[in-house]
């Protein structure tokens, strides 16, 4: 038994099925594109908790040494961050201007060293707030996250 159609309905049909599969197909495309958009934005309040939330875990720091030592540390960080901003600048030096280069290799170390006793005096305040042994695992939790991030940016990143 045959089925009759017009010619001109199945026409219609075939289109508007077409239409669907093509609303579809761009939405779901958009979709894609907006979760994707969210996942590549760096969030540093995100980042700033989420480096807390394993540093009290891999310290096993109690609620009141935590309450105590991330004050002090978010100060600490913030002196870091000038720092590094000054760093910044170096990037964009022109490696054909050996002049340039020459300066800018010895500020890089000055700001490098000026780190270092930054890290320094902090770890004197750290250690007068908590035991030197909480101190020196909180040091090793900050290098291990930074570790993990800096592993998993390099897996997101196309080569």
């Amino acid at each position: 038994m045959k089925i009759f159609m017009p010619m001109y309905l199945i026409q219609i049909i075939n289109k508007t099925c077409v239409q669907r599969m093509i609303t579809l197909l761009i939405g779901l495309l958009l979709t894609e594109i907006l979760a994707a958009q969210t996942k590549e934005r760096f969030d540093p309040e995100r980042f700033q908790a989420d480096l807390e939330q394993f540093i009290t875990a891999e310290a096993v720091l109690t609620a009141q040494e935590a309450a105590i030592f991330f004050p002090v540390y978010r100060e600490m960080r913030k002196e870091q961050y000038a720092i590094f901003g000054q760093m910044k600048r170096y990037r964009f030096t022109d490696v054909t201007d050996d002049k340039a280069s020459h300066k800018a290799i010895k500020e890089k170390d000055k700001l490098d060293i000026q780190i270092k006793e930054l890290q320094q005096k902090y770890h004197d305040k750290f250690m007068k707030l908590l035991p030197a042994g909480k101190v020196l695992k909180i040091i090793k939790a900050e290098d291990k996250f930074h570790r993990q991030a800096f592993r998993r940016m390099a897996k997101r990143k196309p080569h």
